[in-house]
């Protein structure tokens, strides 16, 4: 496994979609879980332990800064819409000089894996900025946030497998 800042990453994009993610919350790991599943990627993560919320955004940090190269080299954009049980959310992603995540999702009620604030909200702004990407997130149905969140997480990995790819097919 590479190192990268205060986390190891080892990131196969041609992979089969097998994941081992150690992010010190359960519930984060669940969803880049989902996220390399979904992007048939191959996943290793390990974040040094933290406070939650550290751990949160170093994650995000992590795979955006692993990414960064391909979204580059590949395509650079990608759309997809996935569902959770009654959930569905929409995420489109296009590589920036400017790091943007814009949502109409707020889970700062939500206490997710005992933290206070929004996970998926610090996830993704981190995410963002690693990756250098503008991020649109949309949810168009859903009201539990387990399957919300993992609608959303779904849907990041089949958009970011689109922006990964080349002409020629995967990266």
């Amino acid at each position: 496994m590479a190192a990268a800042g205060r986390s190891g990453i080892r990131l196969e994009l041609r992979g089969s979609g097998v994941a081992n993610v150690d992010s010190g919350l359960p519930v984060l790991d669940h969803l880049l879980e989902r996220l390399a599943q979904c992007a048939r990627w191959d996943l290793a993560l390990e974040v040094e332990p933290g406070t939650g919320e550290a751990e949160v955004a170093e994650a995000g940090r992590a795979l955006g800064s692993a990414l960064a190269e391909s979204l580059r080299s590949g395509r650079g954009y990608g759309f997809a819409s996935m569902t959770s049980a009654e959930a569905l959310a929409s995420v489109v992603l296009e590589t920036s000089e400017e790091p943007l995540v814009v949502t109409n999702v707020d889970l700062t009620q939500a206490r997710v894996g005992g933290l206070g604030t929004d996970v998926a909200r610090r996830f993704l702004d981190r995410f963002a900025e690693g990756a250098c990407v503008t991020l649109h997130v949309r949810l168009l149905n859903g009201t539990d946030t387990q399957h919300v969140l993992e609608a959303i997480f779904k849907a990041l990995g089949v958009a970011l497998a689109q922006a990964c790819t080349t002409e020629g097919g995967r990266e």
